[in-house]
């Protein structure tokens, strides 16, 4: 088993041109899998509003939901280095709300860093945070539990003016003390530029291939989630086809009784049934 990455890892990582994996992971036999696959980092993400619970987006999400899944997700893999997701109202509401519950993942779940949404706004959250002791990342960009306020799930950067925006959130964020920033949903040149500027390593999550990791959530890889698929996914499985196949399967094969099998049976110790007859003769 590989030995767990550090913040120095990704460091050396970044300086060396060496890429990193992340995946959205929400539970522990999928952590379990990811971590055999050789997996440098999972974030216990929020969207498991969507994809676990069936809410419309991440905004309803508790911390009490994020610690206990995120405490299944380190049960599956203690050697990974693992991110819990701060969810909306955790952190926003005030520097010592964002410091308490960060500290009640890294308390209550064992997580490596912690992750929030924002830009410059977001920097004396991230320094009281860092001060505390903790690592934090960055998420800049698209950023879902506001994106009512960016007028939706829509590309953020794609102009000059935006991308030094972009660029500007990133460094005052650095500067505060973030350990790695997160760039969703901005055009590969913002992400490259980004890259570049920042000491730190930097996340894509469909924001190009010039940062210096790369990030989606694990149901979208395997097609675990129908519902929607973003541009920036390479799904490299079909597990929800497979599994809608096989349980239509199973449904045709009790109606029809050809499961159970013989070969799915237990059988009595040999002579048992002779012996059962005779206890049921006796008692009639």
């Amino acid at each position: 088993m590989a030995k767990k990455k550090t913040v120095l890892d990704f460091l050396k990582m970044k300086d060396s041109g060496e890429k990193f994996a992340k995946l959205a992971v929400y539970d522990f036999t999928s952590a379990m899998l990811v971590e055999q696959a050789g997996l440098e980092m999972i974030l216990v993400g929020d969207s498991m509003g969507n994809v676990i619970y069936g809410y419309d987006g991440t905004v309803p999400m508790t911390m009490d939901q994020m610690i206990y899944h995120t405490q299944a997700v380190r049960r599956g893999a203690p050697n990974t280095f693992i991110v819990g997701d701060l969810p909306f109202l955790s952190y926003q509401t005030s520097i010592e709300d964002a410091v308490r519950n960060s500290g009640r993942f890294y308390k209550e779940a064992g997580v490596d860093a912690v992750k929030l949404e924002g830009g410059k706004q977001m920097a004396p959250h991230i320094r009281a945070i860092a001060d505390a002791g903790m690592l934090v990342m960055a998420h800049i960009g698209l950023t879902p539990q506001s994106a009512a306020q960016l007028g939706g799930f829509k590309v953020q950067g794609n102009t000059a003016e935006a991308a030094m925006r972009v660029l500007n959130d990133a460094l005052v964020l650095e500067e505060a003390g973030a350990f790695m920033v997160l760039l969703e949903g901005v055009p590969a040149e913002t992400g490259r530029l980004v890259t570049e500027k920042l000491k730190v390593p930097t996340i894509s999550v469909g924001a190009g291939p010039d940062c210096d990791g790369q990030a989606v959530l694990l149901s979208d890889l395997v097609g675990m989630y129908p519902v929607f698929t973003p541009k920036f996914v390479k799904r490299y499985a079909s597990i929800g086809e497979q599994i809608t196949k096989a349980v239509s399967e199973y449904v045709a094969e009790i109606k029809s009784g050809a499961f159970p099998g013989p070969e799915q049976c237990y059988k009595m110790k040999e002579g048992e049934m002779d012996r059962l007859e005779d206890l049921l003769k006796g008692r009639g």
